[in-house]
């Protein structure tokens, strides 16, 4: 079919979605990423040319750019249609290039959502490509470029092959370290609470020990509880305060990058990687049946909370229509962005809010839709009014010693009502209690409790400290968190964070030979020199000559001053079962393994498994072990495999369901916490252990 128009976008899912938008004059066509960039064999950056980066086209994409170049041919305009962001607007400016399209010609058009209204309105706008987007995407690409392809080889060469370094990594691996430094240097310290069970006629409350005389005081030891237990004397407490207060509970803000992998992660137990995934497949477009493909959300990677009047106008109706005038609030609550956000897109928000989740919900697999919810719900809360509180505070007293019972009721539910928040929120209703009246103990619990360390990052916390201190954006921070655990540098425990001896060796080096790059607040200020080069008012080079003189010195002390390192091999305590000789426990680069010692006359190697104690139940005679698919996540299976094929994504514990005799596994409930034992083929379940 004769086309005048050809379109190009990114990806393959997108270009069906807006070709159907265009009509027949159009052909749309995906470059499918990236088209050029710099060479992987060589660093590609002319220094004696200011900086000069060299691009070749990638291998591989020969086909594509051929079919690019064919089709452009034909067409009477090509339009550049790639993400609307730094990374898009450089992959328009690599296609204009390739395409020999006219850098000046008003080609490149952006849309922040994919509908039909949307589309065809960006397209009655095309613009020139933005060559200040395209400078600040060159400048980050080359200084992570000469970083990378500058210290790398020097760990290549001290440490081990197949280690990197980078800006945002290095600092997100020091931070994790950081952390690991707190835990084993923390000292526990003891400490008691007392506990209250009260009830006032036949209604039960807790209140929790509060002072003496009205005045707050900690249990340091059991002596301390000691002698608050000889004040108390009989099981009558007198009420002797009560205030009443109401609270208001203001919206979350609509879900920025950063936000919604934090609340994905908190909420539906997305890893960062899956959040973005299918956010992606979100804002590319799902078939809606007779509706054709639509572009479900907004673009996806953003640090900003703005959202558009006509979204604000559409949600105002429905909030109205559905809950009452009430509920709200006809704008988001505003505040000042994060340092250094760019503003560039608003929130992630849905296309359109009367694509609620259960009229969709039969078009969305499983994955999508819980996602897809998430960020609806989020997105309509925020435009509705605040939850109102109403919180009771009672003082109880006997003989000088002071319990206090807290108590709050949603006397409104505001934006409770489509985004409840977590555990914090569940009601605790007092008895209606007096001033001057008596209320009876019905026990008192003395409890000895130790401080604990501060917790290991999970990938939420991580991507919060990671934006809370300007380093990295929106689209850095999943493949940043891919990085540090592809190179073994972390490993996930029980989704936390835990440095490995190899991340430790690599902290060590970085931190004492080029400070510079993990400096918090050098980073940080060089995401801000990008910024300005989007905006114009600072050019990409300087930045590069500003931060490569002071490298350059740190590069060559390294080279001089850092011995090889040597990790050395730990008896695995057997023989290897081919040749002999002691088997060893390596460090490779995907974690450690065992190898014979008589490398390289015997290349024998066997995975380190964990056996859990469990008897293979299909073959009966292999142990069941904890394996690792490619992506990380643990499973179980038979150490007899391949023999026996038998794998399980839940532990199985070794006992047999009551019921039907199905094996017994135990499962994570996400919700409250804990592990429960349920049947792997019925309805069969046990009460959940803390």
């Amino acid at each position: 079919m004769a086309f005048k128009y050809l379109v190009i976008v990114e990806s393959p899912a997108k270009a069906k979605t807006i070709e159907k938008y265009l009509g027949r004059n159009y052909k749309v066509m995906a470059s499918v990423g990236h088209v050029r960039d710099l060479p992987k064999s060589k660093m590609g950056i002319d220094f004696e040319n200011n900086f000069e980066p060299h691009y070749i086209n990638i291998r591989g994409k020969g086909d594509v750019i051929k079919s690019l170049r064919t089709q452009a041919k034909k067409a009477e305009k090509v339009y550049l249609a790639s993400d609307p962001d730094r990374e898009g607007e450089a992959i328009a400016w690599h296609l204009a290039h390739i395409l020999g399209l006219d850098i000046k010609d008003e080609n490149r058009v952006v849309f922040n959502e994919i509908t039909k209204d949307a589309v065809k309105e960006a397209f009655k706008h095309p613009r020139t490509i933005d060559l200040n987007l395209v400078d600040a995407q060159q400048a980050r690409r080359v200084l992570d470029r000469i970083v990378g392809y500058s210290i790398s080889p020097i760990l290549w060469k001290k440490v081990k092959k197949g280690l990197s370094a980078g800006r945002v990594q290095s600092i997100a691996l020091k931070i994790i370290i950081d952390r690991e430094k707190e835990i084993r240097a923390f000292i526990p310290e003891e400490y008691w609470t007392i506990d209250g069970n009260f009830k006032k006629g036949a209604k039960k409350f807790k209140a929790g020990f509060y002072g003496i005389n009205g005045k707050k005081m900690k249990l340091k030891n059991a002596e301390d509880v000691k002698e608050i237990s000889k004040l108390l004397k009989t099981k009558d407490y007198l009420v002797e305060k009560v205030e009443k207060k109401e609270r208001k509970r203001n919206a979350p803000l609509p879900f920025t990058t950063s936000s919604l992998q934090q609340e994905s992660a908190n909420r539906i137990n997305f890893r960062t990687r899956k959040t973005m995934m299918v956010a992606q497949q979100l804002y590319e477009g799902i078939s809606l049946g007779k509706e054709g493909t639509v572009g479900l959300i907004t673009y996806m990677r953003t640090d900003s909370t703005r959202i558009a009047d006509s979204a604000k106008t559409d949600a105002a109706k429905y909030i109205t229509e559905t809950f009452g005038e009430k509920y709200s609030t006809h704008s988001v609550r505003t505040i000042k962005n994060a340092k250094g956000a760019q503003d560039a897109h608003e929130a992630i928000r849905p296309s359109s809010v009367f694509y609620t989740p259960e009229k969709i919900a039969k078009h969305l697999d499983k994955d999508q839709l819980k996602l897809y919810t998430l960020i609806w719900n989020r997105f309509v809360a925020s435009l509705m009014t605040p939850a109102v509180m109403d919180t009771v505070k009672a003082t109880l007293t006997q003989n000088t010693v002071t319990f206090i019972a807290n108590g709050s009721v949603v006397k409104f539910p505001g934006y409770l009502k489509v985004y409840p928040e977590t555990t914090k929120d569940q009601e605790k209703n007092l008895p209606a209690l007096t001033e001057g009246e008596t209320v009876q103990a019905v026990d008192i619990e003395n409890n000895q409790h130790f401080t604990q360390p501060p917790a290991r990052y999970s990938e939420a916390t991580l991507i919060k400290s990671l934006e809370e201190n300007g380093v990295g954006r929106p689209s850095t921070y999943a493949p940043t968190l891919e990085t540090i655990q592809r190179r073994y540098y972390v490993k996930l425990a029980n989704k936390r964070f835990e440095p490995t001896e190899l991340g430790e060796i690599v902290n060590s080096l970085i931190v004492e030979f080029f400070p510079q790059i993990i400096d918090i607040t050098f980073t940080a200020d060089m995401e801000n020199d990008l910024d300005r080069v989007e905006d114009g008012t600072e050019e990409w080079k300087k930045i590069l000559e500003r931060f490569y003189g002071p490298f350059t010195k740190e590069l060559t002390d390294a080279e001089e001053k850092i011995e090889k390192i040597q990790i050395k091999d730990e008896p695995a305590g057997f023989d290897c079962d081919l040749c002999g000789h002691p088997m060893v426990i390596k460090l490779g680069r995907y974690g450690k393994f065992y190898a014979c010692s008589n490398f390289p006359d015997c290349r024998n190697t066997k995975p380190i498994v964990k056996e859990i104690g469990v008897i293979c139940p299909v073959c009966h005679e292999g142990q069941v072990i904890e394996r690792k698919s490619k992506k990380n996540r643990i499973f179980y299976g038979c150490s007899r495999y391949p023999e026996c094929d038998y794998t399980s994504w839940d532990k199985p514990i070794g006992r047999l369901c009551p019921v039907d005799g199905g094996q017994l596994v135990e499962k994570k409930k996400i919700k409250g916490g804990g592990k429960q034992v349920v049947c792997a083929n019925g309805d069969y379940e046990e009460a959940v252990q803390k």
